[in-house]
């Protein structure tokens, strides 16, 4: 059923005194020299990729549109339809404005985490495209200049015998000299054969012997050839998450993944502070407020916002900055498709304490053909230097792959 929001009533108005409109802040001055643009619309259409891909599009009277992707989940393109009259009007230069206006109006509808933060997030990547186009820069510039002309990409690696320690062993190296990685992750949240219980989070000691020969086997094949990750998808008890990170710590482990679940951030700090392992977490947080308290308590030795879902471009230069201050890199979390993935490589550009960017459809065939430039080569994406963001749709493979039911949004 589709809904009009154009005339909804905003409960959000009737309270709030910090409403970030241009016309309530006085920020109508003439701009020139061909800034004086206006939204006009905001569409999105979702993409069955490995994940359902939200792509965002911000339209202007320029005849210019940007181009941006939100994370997946249930109700984001509503709510994107929902902010819609929020920021037509609006100029999409006001790129930092318009993210707090759009925080304030949907205070009372969940702008401090979850799929609103995604929705926000989406519009925000999609305005940083706009921007450049505007300007005629390159994303990166609007962040504040670059640090690296090439991102490096970790590639997500599954096998079918996800569970046998030499199936992934051989996964890594056809990934490192096939594909060209340097930098890969394997999951360890995977069956053993020694569970007795899926709900209770302890690990027996079979279950860390297993996963210990997992991380040899891996570890071992690809020597200094690739740095290796491993993910748990916070699936584990403090106690046997602690004993895992001990019973690995021999390996040459790149970092551990989300071992806890991300509630409770004492525990996550008690597990880090435990073992000399690197331990990874940031993905299931949101904004710099959140993502802060993991890197000020130190519960974490590298930190991974995922860009389209933490709040955006701006948002994870925040916390890049924030991780900075405490000499904590950063690794991108990304499971995005072509569109957000650019995106993250011009903030990873753009600050200096930039790791890599997660890929995650290496397995996707057709992936990359979202999109009509090449963006990644070698286990690098090579920062563009054209306008914005620097990838075009190619709106025949949007609208092969999208969603059954959706609608493909207007041409730029």
């Amino acid at each position: 059923m589709s809904r009009n929001y154009d005339s909804l009533h905003d409960p959000n108005a009737e309270y709030t005194m910090r409403e970030l409109s241009s016309e309530t802040m006085g920020a109508t001055a003439k701009r020139g020299g061909g800034r004086d643009v206006e939204i006009t619309d905001v569409q999105c259409t979702m993409v069955d990729g490995n994940f359902p891909w939200t792509l965002v599009r911000v339209y202007t009277d320029a005849g210019i549109v940007g181009t941006g992707e939100a994370y997946w989940g249930a109700g984001v393109p509503e709510l994107i339809e929902r902010m819609k009259p929020m920021i037509v009007g609006e100029n999409p230069l006001d790129i930092d404005r318009l993210y707090e206006h759009l925080i304030q109006k949907m205070s009372g509808e969940g702008s401090v985490e979850g799929v609103t933060v995604t929705a926000i997030s989406g519009i925000e990547i999609a305005l940083h495209d706009l921007a450049g186009k505007i300007l005629e820069i390159p994303a990166y510039q609007l962040l504040g200049g670059k640090y690296r002309d090439e991102m490096r990409v970790y590639c997500d690696c599954h096998t079918e015998e996800e569970a046998d320690p030499e199936a992934c062993a051989d996964e890594a190296e056809r990934v490192v000299e096939e594909l060209g990685y340097d930098a890969l992750k394997f999951d360890l949240d995977v069956p053993s054969g020694h569970e007795k219980d899926r709900a209770n989070r302890h690990l027996r000691p079979g279950e860390i012997r297993h996963k210990a020969e997992i991380v040899e086997a891996v570890t071992e094949r690809v020597k200094d050839r690739a740095d290796v990750a491993f993910d748990c998808h916070w699936t584990f008890s403090g106690g046997s998450a602690k004993r895992l990170a001990d019973a690995i710590e021999e390996y040459d482990v790149w970092w551990l993944e989300d071992p806890v679940p991300p509630e409770n951030l004492e525990v996550q700090e008690e597990v880090t502070k435990s073992t000399v392992t690197p331990i990874t977490v940031g993905e299931n947080r949101y904004r710099v407020t959140e993502e802060r308290r993991l890197i000020e308590n130190q519960a974490v030795d590298i930190i991974a916002p995922d860009m389209p879902k933490v709040g955006g471009m701006r948002e994870t230069r925040k916390i890049a900055d924030v991780a900075n201050q405490y000499y904590v890199p950063v690794a991108m979390h990304n499971v995005s498709s072509p569109v957000a993935t650019m995106a993250s490589a011009h903030v990873g550009a753009a600050i200096p304490n930039s790791l890599a960017v997660e890929y995650h459809s290496y397995e996707l065939g057709w992936w990359e053909d979202l999109v009509e430039e090449d963006v990644i080569e070698d286990g690098y994406i090579t920062v563009p230097e054209e306008p914005g963001i620097g990838v075009t749709l190619d709106m025949d493979t949007v609208e092969e792959h999208m969603v059954d039911g959706e609608t493909l949004f207007d041409g730029a």
